[in-house]
């Protein structure tokens, strides 16, 4: 007797419901957790330094927006992108998920290029003393820009998650868009001529309800 050839599994088949609202979740949840953190990294202090000016020392403190504007708008797109997944399909799904992916990485790039800058620091204690060319010394920096560089690995995680899972995820319902096709017309019913208001419309007519 010859053994039974075991028969190969197919790749393509779908997931399965438990995995796929585990992933659309765990996706969502870092979206949404990844782009606070860089929202909220954007806003706090990430250098700080001393100048000397014409009336003494300057302290001069420059935030995450004022150092770079790059990962604050990538948090946003990415947010944008991953609630455009669940509303395109095919193809387009596989490049909004990219675009996700994206944005996470540009994300980290900008915040890891910020957070040894001092040119920001520079410019504002030229401002604030009136010479050209002020330069900051003494400078500290926080730990700000590595908590967006983290935020920006999550929106990474969260892409990279869409483009393995998302042909699977669910599409935004077309129940109520209109393809074109004329609805079907409810059978209308002939009126009861015993209902009270069809005898006044009857009455109303000049006609006898009687008969």
């Amino acid at each position: 007797m010859s053994a039974a050839v075991p028969h190969p599994r197919n790749r393509t088949e779908p997931a399965r419901p438990g995995a796929r609202r585990r992933s659309v979740a765990l996706a969502l949840l870092l979206t949404v957790l990844g782009a606070a953190l860089v929202l909220l990294a954007g806003g706090r202090t990430w250098a700080r330094g001393t100048a000397a000016g014409t009336a003494g020392a300057l302290h001069e403190h420059a935030s995450g927006q004022e150092i770079t504007g790059l990962p604050g708008a990538l948090a946003v797109v990415g947010l944008a992108a991953l609630v455009a997944v669940f509303a395109v399909r095919g193809a387009t799904r596989t490049v909004v998920a990219a675009l996700l992916a994206l944005c996470g990485a540009g994300i980290v790039a900008g915040a890891v290029s910020g957070a040894a800058d001092t040119s920001t620091l520079d410019e504002k204690a030229s401002r604030s003393s009136g010479i050209t060319g002020t330069a900051v010394s003494q400078v500290t920096h926080t730990g700000w820009p590595w908590v967006a560089v983290a935020g920006g690995a999550l929106l990474l995680l969260a892409g990279l998650l869409a483009l393995r899972y998302g042909r699977h995820w669910p599409a935004m319902s077309g129940r109520y868009e209109r393809d074109g096709t004329p609805r079907p017309r409810r059978p209308r019913t002939a009126p009861d001529p015993e209902r009270p208001e069809e005898l006044w419309k009857a009455l109303d007519r000049g006609e006898d309800p009687t008969r």
